[in-house]
């Protein structure tokens, strides 16, 4: 072999080595672990919380992907928003929460989404049903001059509309099924073995027993708070699915109610990331089928207790606070009187 030959065959081999050492890089990064039996390790804490808007802003219409540089742009602004909200009028309604409580996080998705949406190709949520549409006018009408002293015309005990199932803790608002990322305690831990695989969110202490074993969903008449999930893996996709829900549910402000069908899909794509899609279906409240993604990071952090409303002494000084300003408000009325 001459020697202009063997430079040639050696810039040849170079060249491949560069292109293909990307892709060989990338293929060793999205080695995932796997469990003794052999399937993708979906086990320890993961986090779900993002600056991403759940549907894609009206400003952002017919763009999917932000920039490099409009990510930061965008992540400043909302971190900027965040930052000033206590100081904002009213910055605290009596007893509530100031901003130290919550964690939206202080970054959008690894994907650099501009929506978590991503069926529709808009980004956005499909339109409700006619019958949707008049179940939540009549909501808002119920809740037609409701006050911070007032929640709902029926007073906090009789009736808190679809928000007494977070405020009462029965259920989550973010814990699902399905998770969506909302307030504070955005955290889930998977535990698995070969023939189940269990959900424990944060929030509420839910938690979320799922066969693999191939049975059937329980009978149609059984109803429960989060639905019935059934497993099975898809190729290194775990996929769950879970109906037969009771009635309506924390998810998107109590529309979905018991004809509600989820499909959740798990894949953990890198040792740090694990994609968690979600197609939603309930003819009864939206004109057709929708889906979103969230990829959730993984956490060094334990998931630790959440008691809700147990011992809750801050309840003590909400009331009492709020019949101060009731009492105070009353003497201001008086003394116009006179």
């Amino acid at each position: 072999m001459t020697v202009r030959s063997t430079w040639v065959t050696g810039v040849a081999v170079f060249v491949v080595a560069l292109f293909l050492l990307p892709a060989l890089t990338k293929a060793q990064d999205s080695a995932v672990p796997r469990t003794a039996w052999g399937a993708p390790d979906l086990q320890g804490v993961w986090d779900f919380r993002t600056l991403t808007p759940f549907e894609r802003p009206e400003a952002l219409e017919g763009k999917d992907v932000f920039s490099s540089e409009e990510v930061v742009e965008f992540e400043a602004e909302r971190n900027a928003a965040i930052a000033v909200r206590d100081d904002q009028v009213p910055a605290d309604i009596v007893g509530n929460y100031n901003q130290f409580w919550f964690d939206a996080g202080a970054t959008v998705v690894e994907t650099n989404r501009t929506s978590l949406v991503t069926d529709p190709p808009s980004g956005r949520v499909p339109p409700l049903t006619p019958a949707a549409e008049e179940r939540l006018r009549l909501h808002q009408m119920a809740r037609k001059g409701v006050t911070r002293h007032q929640p709902t015309p029926g007073g906090w005990v009789d009736d808190l509309g679809s928000g007494m199932f977070a405020v009462r803790c029965v259920l989550g608002f973010n814990s699902g099924p399905p998770m969506t990322p909302a307030g504070y305690n955005q955290n889930v831990q998977m535990f698995q073995t070969e023939t189940h695989v269990v959900l424990l969110n944060e929030m509420v202490h839910s938690s979320r027993v799922v066969p693999l074993d191939g049975r059937e969903h329980i009978d149609n008449s059984i109803r429960q708070w989060m639905g019935d999930s059934r497993g099975y893996w898809e190729g290194d996709t775990l996929v769950v699915e879970t109906k037969n829900f009771l009635r309506e549910t924390s998810f998107r402000n109590g529309l979905a109610d018991r004809n509600l069908v989820l499909t959740e899909r798990f894949t953990r794509v890198s040792p740090e990331t694990l994609m968690y899609e979600v197609t939603v279906e309930d003819p009864t409240v939206w004109v057709a089928p929708w889906s979103y993604e969230i990829p959730m990071q993984k956490s060094d952090q334990p998931l630790y207790e959440y008691a809700c409303h147990e011992g809750n002494y801050g309840l003590y000084n909400i009331l009492a606070g709020a019949r101060e300003q009731e009492q105070s408000d009353e003497e201001a009325l008086a003394s116009l009187r006179q």
